[in-house]
């Protein structure tokens, strides 16, 4: 069955509100949630109380129904984790922003967009395949003790292992396998994402990433299937277990596998969930500054935010050492 919101496809009106994933009393909550959201400013988001998004979903007083078979597999899917133990506030964030833009990807892949930023940078060197052992003020190692002046650094990653007294701050991640698989046909008509609410199954979400005019194969569709808990199977295993899955639940029994890629580090686990910085919290000490999503939330916008305030923190810093000598 197809639910969806009908104020974006007016034809999933009716298939939403006769499908038999949960009771008016909930579709009633949810157009409530809806509409609190709208109201909410991201600053009221993420200064309201943290709890855990199940039992957020309780409060509003959703049924077990609902929760199991929508709230759970769909957000799942997006937090990377299924006892919804995601804080509340990276829930209302993002069902905000499902309420108010589209979820998108550019045409060519998520890759476009640090293209996109390299592209406009005319006086950058990139160093690809080269890892970094440690940071220090002025100085970056690099394996094979290679070393970098450096006169300010900021680390956009996981950046206990890089710098000393980080040392044992470590963050815990949640991981995920994705699979892509090539289809004769689609059995998901419109750009919707496919859940299998099923306890137990490995298959979390599908989704066709070929556009119904234009395919990436020729005359073949590409399907990618996420799996959130793997559970600890040997890849060929999880492959054929996804397999079986596939003609089961979604009824897709002609395809053929193409890759498989498991994500030790999708995303990370956090508590108090932020929204935005000011510039100079990015700085750690006195050449070194932090920024990723560790620093706030799990999302590719939290990234975003994170690196351009600590930008602006170098910015500043530059700034006033050259009004300072003049």
């Amino acid at each position: 069955m197809a639910i969806g919101d009908p104020l974006r496809d007016f034809s999933l009106l009716f298939p939403t509100l006769l499908s038999g994933i949960g009771t008016l009393s909930d579709k009633i909550k949810i157009l409530k949630l809806n509409n609190k959201l709208k109201t909410n400013t991201l600053s009221d988001i993420f200064s309201d109380k943290e709890q855990s998004t199940l039992s957020y979903l309780k409060q509003l007083g959703f049924s077990s129904e609902i929760i199991g078979d929508f709230f759970s597999p769909f957000f799942s899917g997006i937090f990377l984790e299924n006892k919804l133990e995601t804080s509340s506030r990276m829930f209302e964030f993002v069902y905000k922003m499902f309420g108010e833009g589209y979820a998108a990807l550019p045409k060519s892949g998520i890759e476009e967009i640090p293209k996109q930023l390299a592209n406009n940078l005319k006086n950058t060197t990139f160093k690809f395949n080269r890892k970094v052992t440690s940071v220090k003020d002025a100085e970056i190692t690099l394996e094979g003790n290679t070393k970098l002046e450096s006169h300010y650094t900021i680390v956009a990653t996981d950046a206990s292992s890089l710098i000393s007294n980080l040392k044992n701050q470590s963050t815990e991640w949640k991981s995920c396998d994705t699979l892509y698989f090539e289809t004769e046909n689609r059995v998901i008509k419109k750009p919707l994402i496919g859940l299998v609410p099923e306890p137990g199954t490995l298959i979390n979400n599908i989704f066709y990433h070929t556009s119904l005019e234009t395919n990436i194969i020729p005359n073949k569709e590409l399907l990618s299937v996420t799996v959130v808990e793997n559970q600890g199977l040997k890849v060929e295993d999880l492959i054929e277990r996804v397999k079986r899955e596939l003609k089961e639940y979604c009824g897709i029994d002609s395809c053929r596998f193409i890759n498989q890629y498991s994500i030790p580090m999708a995303l990370p686990r956090l508590d108090n969930l932020q929204y935005d910085m000011l510039p100079s919290e990015t700085r750690l000490t006195t050449n070194i500054f932090l920024a990723g999503d560790t620093q706030l939330n799990g999302s590719l916008n939290a990234a975003m935010i994170s690196g351009e305030r600590a930008a602006l923190s170098v910015v500043e810093i530059v700034s006033n050492t050259i009004s300072s000598n003049r």
